[in-house]
């Protein structure tokens, strides 16, 4: 965008500059106070120098749009970090909770004599496992394909 803007802003200038050619090329005597220049065009000189302002504010701007995308670079590497810390503290948590599971519903099953009532909440809470570290896995790939 900003090099549409800067074409279209020369175009237009060196269109002013066409059509204005007699005034541009109209000799002036220029005074910088320690010398005197006799017959230099002044619009012309004129027209050169604003070329140097808009050429540093272009590149100004070009310098600003790299550091805004610097750091979203980082900002989005700080995420990813962040997101593979949460995970791997959710996957210990659901670890200890499993082993927690298993030995409480080890000692039920020692101790009654349902046990096609406990391989069915075993099955179960299997079946669930598989399916949120399925969700989890799919939670992952989004994040992955979002953020880089």
């Amino acid at each position: 965008m900003r090099i549409v803007v800067l074409i279209v802003f020369l175009v237009l200038l060196g269109l002013l500059a066409a059509l204005n050619t007699n005034f541009l090329m109209y000799p002036h005597t220029l005074n910088l106070g320690f010398a005197t220049y006799p017959n230099l065009p002044l619009g012309l000189l004129l027209l050169a120098v604003m070329f140097v302002p808009m050429l540093v504010f272009y590149f100004w701007v070009g310098v600003a749009k790299l550091r805004a995308e610097a750091d979203s670079a980082r900002l989005l590497r700080d995420m990813e970090a962040l997101r593979v810390s949460l995970d791997t503290q959710e996957g210990s948590r659901f670890a200890q909770l499993q082993s927690h599971l298993d030995q409480r519903l080890g000692a039920l099953g020692a101790g009654t004599p349902g046990n096609a009532e406990l391989e069915a909440v075993h099955a179960r809470i299997d079946t669930m496992s598989r399916d949120l570290n399925l969700q989890l896995a799919q939670i992952d790939d989004y994040l992955k394909r979002k953020l880089g």
